[in-house]
């Protein structure tokens, strides 16, 4: 078993470059298999996640060539074999193989998606899109098996702003007959990258990034070079982390506008922030002023950021109080945090944080991506060693995370146990 170890304490300074976005290049890598021909995607982020996907690809017979940042995907050879649980039980993303393979062979078969137990996970939104564009489910145990004669355009309104959904009814939809309608979609601006790709490859999508999209299907795609943006929720890990430990930490490689959910809050707490075109300078203070915030779709707060964001409350002087909206067991990072030091109130879905507190290095588990998240800013500012278990889910979302932090000041390091 490998455990995460850090000692904390180590003020961070230095630069910290943000890779790809992971909840971006999850989808891209699925949605290569509508095109006909090569298709080159760059600024992917090396981590478990989009390992998986690109061996779920060579699994159904397509040439997939990784050097350093981008991976060349040859989709031509596609055979559409049932996708088994041994790959959709990694990660949730794996759904995207639903939109792709019925907008490309009409066709497809695959076990239920697996990821993190951050609360329930319905795919219902998703399947309500497909049929709507013509296609019918059937449900054997854990494997959904979706089938079309062919696709047609629809209007489809989303009961829920899911990003998961927006994203696998536009798959499903550029190859459909006619044109498509997505009503109350989500704004996230890793939806806009997945259009752009999709408008890259020849598609006909116009309004991504508003609570309307509209597509107009085409016969085919091509390939194309595409370029992944920067991953807002690791930029604004950091950007937490600099203000828990920082002196001038340099968050670069970064598009702020992202973020700037995040970034208004921490400077009404307080934090010392300096925000350029695309890097953020941050350094860390004694005591920052409480706060509340409350989790929603973009371009409100993330829900991905809730969880590092309460390890602020070790420095608020009061009550920090984090509402959360999406997931109903984003909140497992508390009894982790209270081994630390931290005292922690929850009822519902509301979480209180009250501070300050001096947190002691201790052994805790990421109990999923983004808690995982939170132990590791804990333990950077915790007085003491932090052995961190369960860090496979960290290594499926934050790219070279021990080298990025260790460039910068921090002791931290893997060891197998």
């Amino acid at each position: 078993m490998k455990v995460m170890k850090i000692e904390g304490g180590n003020t961070l300074s230095g630069t910290i470059k943000i890779s790809g976005a992971k909840n971006s290049s999850v989808a891209l890598i699925p949605a290569s298999l509508l095109a006909d021909s090569d298709v080159t995607i760059c600024n992917v982020p090396e981590i478990t996640d989009t390992d998986v996907l690109c061996e779920m690809l060579e699994y159904l017979g397509a040439d997939v060539r990784r050097a350093s940042e981008s991976v060349v995907i040859s989709p031509e050879k596609i055979e559409n074999k049932v996708i088994p649980k041994e790959f959709t039980s990694k990660l949730r993303a794996s759904y995207y193989f639903m939109g792709a393979l019925l907008g490309k062979k009409k066709h497809v078969e695959i076990y239920l998606p697996g990821g993190c137990s951050i609360g329930a996970r319905p795919i219902d939104l998703h399947l309500k899109g497909f049929e709507s564009l013509g296609a019918t489910i059937t449900n054997e145990g854990e494997k959904y098996i979706v089938d079309a004669k062919e696709l047609n355009g629809a209007n489809i309104y989303l009961d829920i702003a899911s990003v998961g959904a927006t994203i696998n009814i536009m798959l499903a939809a550029v190859l459909a007959k006619g044109k498509t309608i997505i009503d109350n979609a989500a704004k996230e601006p890793e939806i806009v990258n997945i259009a752009t790709y999709l408008n890259n490859m020849g598609a006909r999508i116009t309004g991504a990034g508003t609570s309307e999209i509209r597509i107009t299907g085409v016969e085919k795609l091509h390939g194309c070079f595409h370029e992944v943006i920067p991953d807002r929720i690791e930029a604004g890990t950091y950007v937490i982390i600099g203000a828990l430990i920082g002196k001038d930490l340099n968050i670069y490689n970064i598009i702020p506008e992202h973020i700037e959910a995040l970034t208004s809050k921490l400077q009404e707490m307080g934090v010392p922030l300096k925000i350029e075109s695309d890097s953020i300078i941050v350094s860390s203070k004694d005591e920052y002023k409480p706060s509340r915030i409350k989790t929603l779709g973009y371009p409100g707060f993330p829900t991905d950021l809730q969880q590092p964001f309460s390890v602020l409350a070790s420095k608020c002087n009061g009550k920090l109080i984090v509402q959360e909206t999406i997931w109903e067991n984003r909140f497992m990072h508390l009894p982790e945090l209270e081994k630390m030091g931290m005292k922690t109130e929850k009822n519902g879905m509301i979480a209180t944080f009250v501070g300050p507190n001096k947190l002691v290095g201790c052994e805790v588990k990421a109990t999923d991506l983004r808690a995982g998240a939170a132990m590791v800013a804990a333990a950077l500012v915790a007085e003491g060693t932090t052995t961190i278990t369960n860090i496979e889910h960290i290594l499926r979302g934050y790219e070279g995370i021990v080298e990025k932090l260790t460039d910068v000041g921090a002791k931290i390091k893997i060891e197998e146990i």
